[in-house]
């Protein structure tokens, strides 16, 4: 709430009051679904990571996959329960513009962006107003939606590999994810864990920050 940025990562004292309310505390597995085209669990996959929670996991296909199969619904609210939960914020996988403008110019980490190649290459609107369009320099272009099949579950593994090769991404080398917010970004996230590439962080600001700033500098096109 500090931030005048959409979807930024809470302070852990948020995080853990939250969690308490619902009842979600240490030695509980958690699973998280969605009903969204922007697959918002996986920025909650994130945020948990984040807090240092590892027993944490996706459904894959979310709730669409799960009414197609006929699976049992309810509509009653759940029992609430107030429960203690410990959070250890792991610094390393979020980074801020002043890193991520210095990975641009360096070129480490990499930088990869969820965001459609319209929006990438800058011939598309953004849909916030106010900001520029294009990219960030040095960055490469792998759309979240190129991740999952057609029934909403996320590729293999061997998949996902070869979707970050192709995007020109070294999966021996560190990565930045971005996008549009900071939501799709988690997906990359998801995907280079579930891949086992484990040195990932997210730009928590994304493009939002990014293209309101009128002193960084932006690309367009495919590089």
């Amino acid at each position: 709430k500090r931030s005048a940025l959409p979807h930024m990562a809470p302070p852990p004292e948020m995080f853990i009051s939250r969690l308490r309310a619902m009842g979600v505390g240490d030695g509980h597995q958690v699973v998280i679904y969605d009903n969204s085209d922007v697959r918002s669990a996986f920025r909650v996959w994130w945020t948990f990571r984040l807090m240092g929670k590892t027993d944490v996991a996706v459904l894959d296909g979310g709730l669409p996959k799960w009414r197609a199969e006929g699976r049992a619904l309810e509509d009653m609210p759940p029992v609430m329960r107030d429960r203690h939960i410990t959070v250890q914020r792991q610094a390393g996988l979020v980074r801020d513009v002043t890193q991520v403008a210095a990975a641009s110019k360096l070129g480490d980490p990499q930088i990869v962006d969820a965001r459609s190649p319209e929006r990438f290459r800058g011939d598309q609107p953004e849909p916030r107003a106010g900001l520029r369009a294009g990219h960030i320099p040095g960055s490469r272009n792998l759309p979240f939606g190129r991740l999952f099949n057609a029934d909403g579950t996320m590729i293999a593994p061997d998949a996902i590999r070869a979707a970050f090769a192709e995007a020109g991404i070294d999966l021996s080398k560190p990565v930045i994810t971005t996008c549009g917010s900071g939501v799709t970004a988690a997906v990359l996230s998801f995907a280079l864990e579930r891949a086992g590439h484990r040195d990932h962080s997210l730009y928590d600001g994304s493009w939002t920050e990014w293209g309101s700033f009128a002193d960084l500098n932006i690309a367009t096109g495919d590089a």
